[in-house]
């Protein structure tokens, strides 16, 4: 799995024109699922997530998690798409899990988000053409990939 976090002073999720989710004070995951991807790279994922001290402390330091904050968070699908050198400027879709494999395996990871938060998670809709909004708080961007756990 691969993330892209996100710390938002708010951000919201729009489908064919509707609000579907909403935050103030918290995290964006864009998520996107490959092919190798299973249930360690979730339960990993998340809990690297919630536990990121990315928010400033009382002196202005990032040093407070998600969790110690009382954050909330919004998790949107994203295809994984690989830039290859070798085949021009096409972006390849060969390393992006199927939509069979991908929606159980992004539906389990909101869960388990959702349970190491200990709050409700905002989504997109998987696969829907989503609009979101965001005003990126620092900014501060993490990237994130399971298969390279440091």
């Amino acid at each position: 799995m691969k993330a892209v976090v996100q710390r938002v002073s708010k951000a919201s999720v729009t489908v064919d024109g509707k609000i579907i989710s909403t935050i103030a004070d918290g995290l964006l995951v864009l998520l996107g699922i490959e092919n190798q991807d299973n249930k360690s790279d979730i339960d990993w994922l998340s809990r690297k997530i919630v536990n990121l001290r990315i928010f400033n402390d009382e002196n202005g330091v990032m040093n407070t998690s998600l969790i110690e904050k009382g954050g909330e968070a919004i998790v949107v699908s994203q295809f994984t798409l690989h830039a290859s050198t070798k085949k021009g400027n096409r972006p390849s879709y060969l390393k992006a899990a199927k939509p069979e494999v991908s929606i159980p395996l992004y539906e389990e990871f909101v869960q388990r988000l959702e349970h190491d938060l200990g709050k409700k998670v905002g989504t997109g809709i998987f696969g829907a053409d989503m609009k979101v909004d965001l005003v990126n708080d620092g900014p501060v961007t993490i990237i994130i990939d399971t298969q390279n756990r440091e």
